[in-house]
Parts: C-alpha cells; structure tokens; sequence
C-alpha cells in the first residue's frame, strides 16, 4: 500500500508548487491594474521581486535545515499556512511598502517549498524513479503559471485586481486540510548506513559550492523571465491584459513539458544502461543547449517571439528539474533538505542581483536586447560549471 502512494504523493506535491507558482504570478500579471492604484516604476517593480527574492534565498537555506529537523510533514504544512497567509496579505495593499512587505513575507513561506519536495523524493523514491518524480513535481511550476494569466485576468474583470490574492491565499489553505490528512513518511524504510554531513560541513564540498553557482547563474535567467515576461509584453509588445492572458500561459505549458521530457530522458539513459554520471549530464547538456536561441527574440514577430520563449522555458524547467535532484543523488538522506535548501539559496540571489540589474538597465536606456544578450548565456555558463565542480555524479563517500 505505502509503495502505491508515492505517486499520489508526488501529484500533491506537485500542486502545492503549481499554487506557489500562481501566487508569484499574481504580482507580475495583476501589474497594469494595481498600478491604476499604487504608481510603480521600473525599479520600483524589481524592488518588489527583490524583496521576494531576498526572503525567498534566506528562508530557501534555512528552510531547508528547518525541514531536515522537523520533517518534510509537519514542515511543509507550516511552509503553506505561511505564504497563503502572505499571498492574500497583498490584496490589503494601500502603497508601495505595504505590495513591498507582503512581497518579503510571500518569499519568506515559499523558500521551503522546493527542499521539502526534494526531500520528500529521497524518502519515497529510488535513484531510477526520482528525475521523474521530481520532474512531475517541478511541472506544477508550469502548471500554476499557465492558469496564472487567463485565471487572473478573469478575476481581474469580474471583481478587481484585491480578490486574485485573497482567492490565491485561501486556495494554498484548502491544500494544506489535503496534506495533513494524506502525507506520512514511507514505512518501514530499512536502515542504511550513510555519509553523517553536519550543515557548515556542506560548505567543504566544492559539489555544493559548483550546484549553488550554476544555479545562480540559471534562475538569474528563470526569475527574469517569471516576473519580467507579462510586463516586457504590456511595455514592448503593447499587450493588454486580455491578451497577456492569451499568449502569456503558453510558454508556461512548455515549460512543463520540459520538466516532465527533462526527468523521462534521464531516467530512460539510466534504463538504458547508462551510469548516472552520463544520464544526468546528457540530459543537462542538451537542456541548456536550446536556451541561447532566446537572443532573437526581440527581432520576432509576435508568434515567433512566444515560439522562442517557449524553447527556452522548455530547457530551463529541463534543465531545473535536473539540478534539483542532484542533492539527492550525491548527498545522504539526512542532509538532502539542507543541500537543496543551498542550492535554492543561490538560485534566488542569481534573481534577486539581476532583477536590479534588469530595472536598471530598462530605466537607463539599454533596452530588453541587452538584456535578452545576457540570459542566452547563462544556462551555458551554468552546465560548464557543473562540469568543473561536479566530476562524476554519484554518492558522496
């Protein structure tokens, strides 16, 4: 019976990341109306996401530990009250530091989202089964953010922009009446001897240091294009909000099918008879090697604009599925949450320092070409540092 769950296990788990998804989208998305009430600027704009981010890496790293100490049952639980309580929190906004705290506080709760799913796929899941579990999981990112546009929109037009976060927030507490009531640790897990890793000790391991770069050089990229994708359309594209909720949710979609191609292709490598080492590095290789076609896309017409970011959220959610079950394949059981909780770490402060980077250079002149010319680099420079810092992917002795 407990074998038959992990799959189940694995879908709730992947909903609660679509609802992470959803409520980071709700900001970005619900822009153009909120700023009929509360005037924001470009700055001002990755402000706000730099004050998500920089909550989101502190809570990624602690929360992390806080899982590996509590348990990913009773942790996720407090993790979702946390942000669904935030989420709705900006729909009380009156100014700018008021979007601003709400913002801090949301990042705050979601940081330990992505830890507990990792831990979760080392307690339930072999080394064959996890990219595929973790790619599930990861597809609610594209799941929660394709609903996010049409879903907002439509909210927006029936009530106002207030209610898309008050309906967010009661959304992620119904989620988490499901998880108390269905998750529990695997039974009857037979004891292993394993390598004892105490947290300051990770930071020996050139491992944790080359996955927390390469993630800081990859979610650099991914953050620009969550939160910076609807505005580029409604400042460039001169799309309305209608027609965001038209166009926008589809590289979301690939972006999905990415996370679930990502964790099938690697998993058949392994199927296949190939080492681990070999599965997961063709399979990163080939992730980020789709990413730099992004260049072009301010030469595209419309329809091809959207084709070039669907490629590219395609590779970036293969590409981030991957990376995110590395902890589990090279670090023991007892310190997965912590490792992951690292690795996010650097991902979120790649999205925070180039978000700033991304509002100043928009509000200086420079344009979303210069901006496009340094995300097609990033994933790049991300698998080379994989390369270098991880030598062969298996466990840690």
């Amino acid at each position: 019976m407990t074998h038959r769950l992990r799959w189940p296990i694995a879908f709730l788990i992947s909903s609660a990341i679509a609802i992470s998804y959803f409520d980071r989208q709700t900001l970005p998305v619900a822009i153009a109306a909120i700023q009929r009430e509360i005037p924001v600027s470009n700055t001002q704009f990755s402000q706000l996401q730099a004050a998500f981010l920089l909550a989101y890496a502190a809570m990624y790293a602690g929360g992390g530990k806080l899982i590996d100490l509590l348990g990913t049952r009773r942790g996720f639980l407090l993790i979702m009250l946390w942000w669904s309580l935030a989420c709705a929190s900006h729909g009380l906004a009156v100014n700018f530091a008021m979007l601003a705290a709400s913002r801090f506080l949301l990042g705050m709760g979601e940081g330990g989202g992505f830890p507990a799913a990792t831990k979760a796929v080392s307690e339930w899941f072999s080394v064959s089964e996890r990219s595929l579990a973790m790619g599930i999981m990861n597809a609610g990112t594209a799941v929660g953010a394709v609903i996010a546009p049409p879903g907002i929109a439509l909210v927006i037009g029936a009530l106002n922009w207030r209610w898309v976060f008050f309906l967010s927030g009661a959304i992620g507490l119904l989620w988490t009446l499901v998880w108390h009531r269905m998750y529990f640790p695997p039974a009857g897990q037979t004891a292993v001897r394993e390598l004892s890793v105490g947290w300051l000790q990770l930071f020996g391991y050139r491992q944790v240091w080359g996955l927390v770069i390469a993630k800081f050089l990859s979610d650099a990229a991914w953050y620009f294009y969550l939160f910076w994708l609807p505005k580029y359309l409604y400042d460039v594209r001169g799309f309305d909000v209608k027609q965001v909720g038209y166009y926008a949710w589809i590289p979301y979609a690939a972006s999905g099918v990415g996370c679930l191609c990502g964790g099938w292709f690697s998993g058949r490598l392994l199927r296949a008879g190939c080492s681990l080492n070999t599965a997961r590095k063709v399979a990163l290789g080939a992730s980020a090697g789709v990413m730099p076609l992004i260049f072009f896309v301010t030469q595209a017409p419309v329809q091809l604009a959207i084709l070039l970011f669907s490629v590219a959220f395609f590779g970036q959610q293969s590409w981030s599925t991957l990376v995110m079950i590395l902890p589990a394949d090279l670090f023991p059981r007892s310190a997965v949450g912590s490792v992951a909780g690292l690795v996010g770490f650097g991902g979120a402060m790649g999205g925070l320092v180039f978000g700033l980077v991304v509002g100043y250079l928009l509000d200086h002149g420079f344009g979303y070409s210069t901006v496009f010319g340094i995300v097609s680099t990033l994933h790049v420079a991300a698998f080379g540092v994989i390369l270098l810092a991880v030598p062969k992917v298996q466990p840690l002795e």
